[in-house]
């Protein structure tokens, strides 16, 4: 069954943000109420990777069952998009009125370990944490106030200490991204060409078919045609090899990279 938020994908891709869906997403989690705000959280997963604590966040723990999380926010600033329905995020707890975190609020989990290994977090990282609230809020029709750190709304105070940032800063910054009229810089969703023609269009976890083939066969991965978990990771290295952003996205500048390169000998499928 497809589940109710749906729009979030195209929130944060509209406000400039990189986004990943997770296969199976759309019909993940259980029935969600009206959503009243955002819950930030901090995963306390592994210091190395992008995002290792994901495959936590679908299946859950011996505890608390998946999903965990409708958003997981990668250490590069990508948010992955785990869930449509309600997930098991909050437990008990208040947060203006609302005791009901799970049906009520949308949960990010931020990977960082939420130790002094992990701290001060990248800028990339937070920025999109800042703007994806922001852009939540704004759709919502809600004000900063809307945003609550875990360790804000779980019962008892001090249960939980997530995320381990100022929070009141962090709402700040939010405002000011809802106060601000400057238009968010958009990633492109294909390339310019010379002669008016629309260009390959840009690449990302999930999408399907031919230009996701040629990827692969410059990779020299099984063609399958599927841009998956693997398939993202390689790109990835990729990216760090030639001194591109390692998002995982294939943009403009990646594939003016990849013409450049041979292809590599393809795995058999």
């Amino acid at each position: 069954m497809i589940r109710e938020l749906t729009w979030l994908p195209a929130v944060l891709k509209n406000a400039g943000l990189k986004v990943a869906p997770v296969d199976g997403w759309e019909e993940r989690g259980s029935t969600m109420g009206t959503v009243l705000g955002v819950l930030c959280h901090h995963t306390a997963g592994p210091k190395a990777g992008n995002m290792p604590s994901l495959n936590t966040l679908l299946k859950g723990t011996k505890k608390v069952p998946g999903p965990l999380a409708q958003l997981g926010l990668g250490r590069d600033g990508t948010f992955y998009i785990v869930a449509a329905g309600r997930c098991n995020h909050a437990g008990s707890g208040i947060w203006k009125g609302v005791t009901n975190g799970n049906t009520h609020f949308i949960g990010i989990e931020a990977e960082n370990t939420g130790l002094a290994n992990d701290f001060p977090w990248p800028e990339v990282q937070m920025d999109a944490y800042c703007r994806g609230v922001a852009a939540i809020l704004k759709h919502i029709g809600k004000d900063a106030s809307f945003c609550a750190g875990h360790k804000e709304y779980r019962l008892p105070k001090g249960f939980k200490t997530d995320p381990d940032f100022d929070m009141d800063a962090f709402r700040k910054r939010v405002t000011d991204i809802l106060n601000s009229d400057a238009s968010p810089v958009l990633i492109p969703n294909e390339e310019e060409t010379n002669n008016g023609t629309p260009g390959r269009k840009t690449i990302r976890r999930g999408d399907q078919g031919e230009l996701v083939r040629l990827i692969q066969v410059k990779l020299g991965l099984t063609m399958d045609g599927v841009f998956g978990p693997k398939t993202e990771a390689v790109v990835r290295q990729f990216q760090r090899d030639h001194q591109l952003v390692p998002d995982g996205i294939v943009g403009p500048k990646s594939w003016k990279v990849f013409d450049a390169v041979p292809a590599a000998h393809p795995q058999p499928a």
